[in-house]
């Protein structure tokens, strides 16, 4: 196993946050939330795949929620409520290793995000387990059905759920993962706007050719890239695309942004007009939650499941939704997806038609 330094922490969560492609939670609060533990000396190692034994019971920890900003009203009436101590997504690991009567062997991150990794690597800190190198989403993702688990019929049940309130519950069994996602959505739109969860318990010999391999390793990678084209003031869209077989994809000024929170999901538009080699056309990108399709002068461009990330030009940081503004310079790039999103099944879940656009995917380097 590698022990992670703290300089190894912030460089995934970097990662993490660019290839969160406008979501997996705020990389700041994602920092902080590690730095804290660190900082209280609990030790982060992450674990190779050949590392974990076929029995160990291994669990997936993550936060579940809206990402828009709460209003004066809400946070006045969540303030009245208590506080525990430790966050949800420890809470939550609590509750379903009680349920199992079993400690968990090691944690799996659900996606990569400067908060939802965060959140994993918390998990796995203060409660002494390993992060295995993997994830089910190589990226960040809105709903839970997004996940390589779904693909290979992994149950999500039974998966616990608890709030930073002190409220817990296990959900023993889900009639499909469309319904977990509404029952953890709804959960999280009465509890400040996030909880944490555990789903897709289950051992090692199950699950560990269900995931997406060496995406923690990536994450460090990535980071490590940025943070040294930031070092040189330079920006990072350029050196990923080229080190990660990545496009760049537009660059321009914010012209209009919009966005609104429904059902737990934040939607959103971007509209761009192009700078410099991009002068004269202007490109859209939809999201929810994270960037999901792409136009340029009204014509399809990239969607999902390939990614479609942005960097804010002046702060040299990935871009989070659904805080582009107008006047923003920005840079646009893009990574070709893992090859189980692009399969049939994998398209059916996760690409453009599922978000309700009749829209045909189209390979991301097939533009180039």
């Amino acid at each position: 196993m590698k022990k992670l330094s703290r300089q190894d922490l912030h460089d995934i969560l970097l990662g993490a946050a660019i290839l969160g492609t406008g979501g997996g939670g705020s990389l700041e609060e994602g920092i902080k939330l590690i730095d804290k533990s660190y900082d209280e000396g609990f030790e982060f190692n992450l674990a190779k795949l050949d590392e974990i034994p076929d029995e160990a019971l291994v669990g997936t920890p993550y936060g579940c929620g809206s990402i828009s900003p709460l209003t004066p009203e809400q946070i006045e009436e969540y303030s009245k409520l208590p506080k525990i101590e430790t966050t949800s997504q420890v809470a939550a690991v609590k509750v379903l290793e009680k349920y199992y009567d079993e400690s968990f062997y090691g944690l799996v991150a659900t996606e990569l995000g400067g908060m939802n990794t965060a959140v994993a690597l918390e998990a796995s800190g203060r409660l002494n387990k390993p992060l295995i190198d993997a994830d089910p989403a190589g990226r960040s993702v809105p709903c839970l059905q997004h996940s390589t688990y779904y693909l290979n019929d992994v149950p999500i049940f039974p998966l616990s759920i608890a709030n930073s309130f002190g409220d817990e519950m296990i959900i023993t069994k889900s009639i499909s993962d469309e319904r977990a996602e509404a029952l953890t959505r709804a959960a999280a739109v009465a509890s400040f706007n996030h909880v944490g969860v555990v789903d897709h318990p289950n051992r090692w010999s199950v699950l560990k050719d269900t995931l997406l391999n060496n995406t923690i390793s990536l994450c460090l990678d990535i980071g490590k890239t940025a943070r040294e084209s930031q070092n040189k003031n330079e920006n990072f869209a350029y050196s990923i695309a080229e080190k990660f077989d990545g496009y760049i994809l537009f660059k321009g000024v914010i012209e209009k942004a919009n966005w609104e929170d429904k059902d737990g999901f934040t939607f959103g538009n971007y509209y761009i007009k192009g700078l410099d080699d991009y002068e004269g056309k202007e490109m859209r990108i939809w999201f929810q939650n994270e960037n999901i399709i792409s136009w340029i002068n009204d014509e399809i461009y990239v969607t999902v499941p390939d990614s479609i990330n942005i960097v804010d030009n002046e702060k040299n940081m990935p871009l989070l939704n659904p805080y582009g503004k107008e006047g923003m310079e920005i840079t646009v790039f893009g990574l070709k997806a893992f090859t189980e999103w692009r399969s049939k099944k994998g398209l059916e879940v996760f690409g453009p038609t599922f978000f309700g656009y009749d829209i045909d995917y189209k390979e991301i380097e097939k533009f180039f």
